[in-house]
Parts: structure tokens; sequence; C-alpha cells
């Protein structure tokens, strides 16, 4: 008897397995691509798509989900949701969409905002796959330079210089003709970046299946018996690197992606994979950064749904049984609901829980443990500047640069953010230059004999707090005296990297924490959103910041479910479509993935036989 009854519980948990995994149809296809059309560089009709304002009478009727931001996982949580038969409305609170993936034009320059490169964009690639299904096909990339990265370590004289490549083995390579002594430290740091991109799925699947089912797996040590990622995750950068090598120089191109956690602070799995992400080639959108945001709102579009802007959302509504049913919207003086059975927050966790969830949801004790596994990130300060010439004329090249006063960043990031707000803009410690125009191949076309550069560092929020009550661009004398300390040491600094741009030097415009509040809608100026220190990648941490929250019907898409970046926030934007539909749909695109595979392999086969 008690046989009979494990069969047939065996037998229901492989059936109900099975149909979670296969039975639900994919939101996916090869059928659903296209060729790319050409490109749209009539500015009127782009402005239809991502610059298309909120009023009731565009709203969809029969919503099945509402998107809260329209940045890139945002919009990939809609278009997956919108190609699986939802109906669905995004709402951003700026008069542009794409969050860090738009761009903005002045005086004759197009600045990317957020997307600076982008790698794992090659052919069959699971990344492309995902690309090319939310724009189905529309999208372009241009494959820069193998030498994509350099870093400077030091100042004057004693400035050291590495050129980072890409290329299956020719990374390797390069990095060890420039460290001939760590050989060893190399390949070993190369093995890691390996188990990292190949185990990484084992993280991510944490978030997929049952919550109690990810707990019992690494608290009982099962996990850690089927892969070693799941301790790599919770480990230091800096203690690891420690058992590595003691070049410091070598430390910091292990390190040198920051986002604001010095690397004692941060986790060797993310350092690792944000080195891996660029091995096969680093990448640009032809057309700009705007075009990812361009074409998958067009799709959402093609399947009944929209997407509005100045449409900022004042209160997610939920119900008396705890439910969340839609969305306040602000229009003018008034507050317009939308409703939908289904809400997706793509504008970070704090605003989501602190600022959109009703007063007396927020307080609850299931809301505030979610929060507190959460730290707040740093600020983003960027300079966007635009010169008169051309990138040849001025010496400017598609290489992005990492430059680092001294190559002890555990220190320089710990004693520049214990600074005061006055010593600050004198003691940057490091900063990150991109030449968007030298990227795009169809740059010059748009804005002939001009040319535009973006610099990056990371400050502290609280450093700008005191003009936080102000208007944009109406800030007075002392903030603006303020961020253009910072602006002039950097601008002077990136000068000593490229001499001929201080003379053609046009036009500059600077954004602090405070602008990124207002045009981005990031916590704190927090671009990258909330902070990536270790803690938030114990693999406990990971298997409970899901896309799911403790609000019924309230989903979390975006940079604060898995990580940082472009690609970070396009998989949260996968993990919580496959929350939504409950229906994994990576097992969809690893499906088009072997699918393209063969039909390649018999291309090249129909090809080899008309050779002979």
């Amino acid at each position: 008897m008690w046989l009979l009854i494990l069969l047939v519980w065996l037998v229901i948990w492989a059936g109900g397995t099975y149909w979670y995994l296969f039975g639900k149809p994919s939101p996916f296809s090869l059928e659903s691509l296209r060729p790319p059309g050409p490109r749209e560089f009539d500015q009127k009709k782009r402005d239809k798509v991502i610059k298309q304002g909120f009023s009731v009478d565009k709203v969809p009727q029969n919503l099945d989900v509402i998107v809260i931001g329209s940045g890139i996982g945002g919009l990939t949580a809609g278009a997956t949701l919108a190609k699986a038969g939802k109906k669905v409305l995004v709402l951003e609170q700026h008069d542009q969409a794409g969050g860090c993936c738009h761009t903005y034009i002045e005086k004759g320059f197009e600045f990317d905002v957020g997307l600076h490169y982008i790698g794992q964009v090659h052919d069959n690639s699971l990344l492309r796959i995902a690309f090319d299904q939310i724009t189905e096909g529309q999208l372009e990339f241009q494959e820069l330079q193998p030498h994509f990265d350099t870093v400077q370590i030091g100042l004057g004289d004693e400035r050291r210089e590495y050129k980072i490549f890409s290329g299956k083995h020719e990374m390797k390579a390069h990095l060890i003709k420039q460290f001939p002594n760590e050989t060893e430290a190399i390949e070993k740091f190369f093995k890691i970046m390996k188990l990292s991109a190949k185990k990484t799925h084992f993280l991510a699947s944490m978030k997929l299946i049952p919550q109690w089912i990810s707990l019992f797996l690494l608290k009982s040590g099962i996990a850690d018996l089927v892969s070693p990622v799941f301790r790599l995750s919770g480990t230091s950068a800096t203690d690891f690197m420690n058992t590595l090598t003691d070049n410091k120089d070598l430390q910091v191109i292990f390190s040198y992606f920051f986002y604001g956690v010095p690397p004692k602070e941060s986790s060797i799995l993310i350092n690792a994979l944000l080195i891996h992400h660029y091995k096969r080639g680093a990448y640009y959108p032809k057309g700009g950064a705007s075009e990812i945001a361009f074409h998958i709102i067009r799709t959402i579009q093609k399947y009944g749904g929209n997407c509005l802007v100045r449409a900022p959302v004042s209160q997610i509504l939920v119900n008396g049984n705890g439910a969340a049913y839609g969305v306040k919207v602000k229009k003018g003086q008034e507050e317009v609901e939308v409703h939908a059975p289904v809400v997706v927050s793509n504008c970070g966790i704090f605003t989501t829980f602190q600022k959109l969830l009703p007063p007396e949801i927020r307080v609850r004790h299931d809301i505030q443990e979610r929060l507190n596994m959460m730290k707040h990130g740093r600020g983003s300060f960027l300079i966007f500047s635009g010169f008169d010439g051309t990138a040849e004329e001025l010496g400017l090249v598609s290489t992005n640069f990492w430059l680092f006063k001294d190559n002890d960043m555990d220190k320089s990031m710990e004693d520049f953010f214990a600074m005061s707000k006055e010593e600050a803009p004198d003691n940057i410690p490091m900063m990150f230059i991109t030449v968007p125009s030298a990227k795009d191949p169809e740059a010059n076309i748009r804005h002939p004999g001009k040319s535009c550069m973006t610099i990056l560092t990371m400050v502290k929020y609280e450093w700008f707090e005191e003009w936080k009550d102000s208007t944009v661009r109406k800030r007075g004398d002392g903030y603006y005296n303020y961020k253009m300390r910072f602006a002039k040491n950097l601008f002077d600094w990136a000068c000593t990297v490229f001499p001929k741009i201080k003379d053609k030097l046009v036009f500059q415009d600077v954004a602090t924490p405070l602008t990124n509040m207002h045009y981005l809608g990031a916590q704190r100026g927090a671009m990258y959103s909330a902070e990536h220190n270790v803690e938030r990648f114990y693999a406990e941490a990971v298997a409970r910041n899901r896309s799911s929250t403790p609000v019924k019907n309230l989903y979390i898409s975006g940079q604060d479910v898995f990580s940082c970046g472009i690609a970070g926030a396009l998989h949260g934007g996968l993990l919580c479509a496959s929350t939504v539909l409950d229906h994994i749909v990576y097992i969809d695109l690893l499906f088009l993935k072997k699918k393209l595979k063969r039909k390649k392999a018999r291309e090249l086969a129909q090809l080899a036989k008309k050779k002979l």
C-alpha cells in the first residue's frame, strides 16, 4: 500500500515538474524574428515611440500587467509578458523612455546616459538571443576593437598602462604578456571566471524554484556538493585575490570595473563575471543606446500594449486582501487610477517599498525584513562633454579608459568616501572615460563633425544632499560651483589622456546624484540601484531576494533582482517574467539556442557541399 502511495506521489511530482518546466507555451520563437529594418533617423517619428506622453485615452483596455519604470529590466519583463499574450502598460516618470538606456541630445550632441558598452551579444549567445526576441530581430550591434579597455594606474611619470583585449584566448594571453611573472595567478583567476560564467545559472535558479527548496538545498550543504559557485558568490574579492597574488596592479585589473563598492566588500563572483562579460567581444548598439528602448517598446505595442512617459506613479494600489491591483499616476494636479491584476516595479526596491506602497503596508515586518537585506548604492557623477571635431581629428578612440590614482582600491575608496564634502572634489581616486561617438558607426551621420565624451565616477549622495529639495536646473550658485569643482578636476584628468580635446570643448553638462534622482528616478542617485556588497551575494541572500514580494501580485524587476548593468537588469527582467508566468523562460531561450546551432550547422554543411 505504502509503495503504491509513493509511486503515485512520484508520478504526480514528475508530472507537475514537467508541466512547470515544459507544459506552458513559450513566449519566444524563431518565427517572430524578421530582418532588421532601415534605421529610423527622423527624430519626430522616434519620439512617437519613446516620448509618448501619458493620457487616459492612451491606456490600453483590459490590462494584464502594469510595469513601473521603462529601464531595460522593466522593458524586458514587459516585452516577454507581451509576447506571452499579456496586455502590458509601461509607465515612465521621465519625458523619455529607456532609463539608463536613453540618450539625450543637446546643442547637436547625443550622449548615452548609462549604456557605454555591452558584452556577450556575439552570435547565438543567450543574451543576444534574448535581445533578438524582445526586439524581434531589430536591434543591431557594432563590435568594437579587440582592445576595448585601457587601465591606467598612477599619475605623471609613475603612470602604468595596461591594455585589456577581448578574445576567447587573447584576453588571457595579453594579460600574461603584461604580467609575465604572474602567469599562475592569471591562470587561476581565469579558471574562476570560467566557473562563474558556466555555473551562475545555479545561483539564478535559486530565485525560480520554491524558496523553501532553495533554502533546504543551501542550508543542508547539498548545493555546495553540486557546485562551488555558492561559496564563491559570498567570497570577498580582496580575500580571494590575496590568495592569488600580492601584485597590487594585477589586483586592480581583477577588479577594475568599479561600481561603488571596494573590492574587500564586493563578491569575487561578480567581479569575475564583469570581466568575463567582454571575453567574446565588446559591442555597442548601432544607432545609439536609445535603439534598445525604441525597438522593445514597438514589440510591446505590437501585442496590444503601450509605453507612456511623463507618467509618475505616486502609489501602488493594494486591496483589503493585501494584493496589488494597480497604480495611481500623477496627471497635473490630479491622480489617475490605472488597474491591472499584476504590477511590476522596475524602479528599485527602496523606491518600491519605501515610497510607492501605502503607509500601512510599508511598515509590515515582511516588507522591512526584505528591505534590510539591501543597502543604498553609491551615487554616480557624470560629465557629458561635446567637442567640435571628428574622432580622428581629436585623437578619440572607441577604447574605454579606467583611471586610478594608485593601486590600492580598498584604501583609496575607503578614504575618499570618508572625506568631508569640502575635501572630496579635489581627491577623486578613480574615473571612467567613454567616447560613444567613436563607437557608433552611424554617429557621424546623425551628428557630423561632432564628438562626445562621457566621464563617470562614484560619489556620496550626502555631499549633495543639502540641495535635494531644490528644483532641477535651478539649484543655485552654491550647487553649481560645487559640482563644477568635481567636473574641472575630472575633465583636466581626462585631458592627460586626450590632450586635443581641451581647446575643442564647446558644450558640457554635469550630472550629480540629484540629477540621476530627477531624470532616472534613481534612489539617492544610485544608477546601479542597491549596493552590490558581498553580503547581498551570499547564497541564502540570493535565494531570498527574488522577483516575488510579500505583496501578492507585486513583482520586482531590474538590477535589484540579481546584478547591476544592462545585462544584469535584462536578466532581472527575464527572472521577473518567469516568476509572473510561473514558467522559466530561460528554458525556452536555451531551446532556441539549440535550434539556431542546428540551423547554422545545416547551413555550413550545405555551403561545404556547394564548394565540392
